[in-house]
């Protein structure tokens, strides 16, 4: 039951992030600069007013809880922290520079690359042990890459970056599990604020006056950032990296149905087969999950 929970907050999340295209697509004429400033700054003080007003309890439990640790800890737990904080800002901006002004797909295409890469790190990095049909599932997957990745060699070396942020992250994130997760992604998008506050003022536009883009930052900031980064580091709290980042695969599936179906991009037989081979090998890594017989 408990595994379950944290299964069901990985699919949640991943979900959630396989949509954000519908809310970053209207502000196709925006800076993607632009973009990343207000959605990290909104999301920072939408997150400190949550925790200072409705949340006190839970900081002062952490700050208990960091007192109480070593020094060696501390530097532990606030270099991970940080390198949070700074790995979400890379890859937020190359996904939104991706999606607004290369395609749809090749931002796809960075999360078909990052579970592989998750599950790579994972083993050598964490010691997670994977299964014989998990590795299947691994060589399914990275054959899928290996045929969408013929296309473009720019496209693919672009993806690579992006998918390495994000493993990175999940990588960092399943080590620094002692304190509260909503006061760590607070933490989080803190310093991530620190980190572009300096370039804000030099390669900054206008403040957007149209009230388009500030509804479609709401929809960015709570539904797209708060609530899925939440889901996700919950999910790592009960999960290895692994089996999070496999499910990962579910955010570019929906990425390019939505690319074929709602944006009408063009589609190729071999993506098809590709992403066919994709959905196979999300199937057959969590088979122990989705296909567990019930003991009495």
């Amino acid at each position: 039951m408990q595994t379950k929970k944290y299964f069901l907050a990985a699919i949640g999340a991943f979900t959630i992030w396989g949509f954000f295209s519908l809310a970053l697509k209207p502000l196709h004429d925006y800076p993607s600069l632009d973009i990343l400033f207000y959605r990290v700054f909104y999301a920072a003080t939408l997150l400190l007013l949550i925790n200072l007003v409705f949340r006190k309890k839970a900081l002062q439990n952490d700050l208990t809880v960091f007192k109480n640790f070593d020094r060696k800890q501390k530097v532990k737990m606030l270099g991970l922290t940080i390198l949070g904080g700074f790995l979400l800002i890379v890859n937020w901006f190359l996904f939104i520079y991706a999606i607004n002004h290369v395609s749809l797909k090749s931002a796809s295409f960075a999360y078909l690359i990052c579970p592989i890469l998750t599950t790579i790190l994972a083993y050598f990095i964490l010691k997670e042990q994977l299964g014989k049909w998990q590795w299947f599932a691994v060589g399914l997957s990275f054959i899928s890459c290996a045929l969408l990745g013929f296309e473009s060699l720019r496209d693919l070396i672009f993806s690579l970056v992006i998918a390495l942020t994000f493993a990175i992250y999940l990588i960092s994130q399943r080590k620094n599990n002692q304190f509260d997760r909503f006061v760590i992604l607070t933490v989080q998008m803190v310093i991530a604020s620190v980190v572009i506050l300096p370039f804000f003022p030099t390669y900054s536009g206008v403040v957007p006056a149209e009230s388009v883009f500030w509804v479609m930052m709401n929809f960015i900031v709570i539904l797209f950032t708060i609530i899925p980064l939440f889901l996700n580091l919950y999910a790592l709290k009960g999960m290895n990296s692994a089996t999070v980042g496999i499910l990962m695969y579910i955010n570019p599936m929906i990425h390019f149905l939505l690319a074929v179906f709602y944006f009408r991009e063009p589609v190729e037989q071999l993506e098809v087969v590709s992403y066919s081979l994709i959905l196979l090998s999300v199937i057959v890594f969590n088979k122990e999950v989705l296909f567990k017989s019930r003991k009495p």
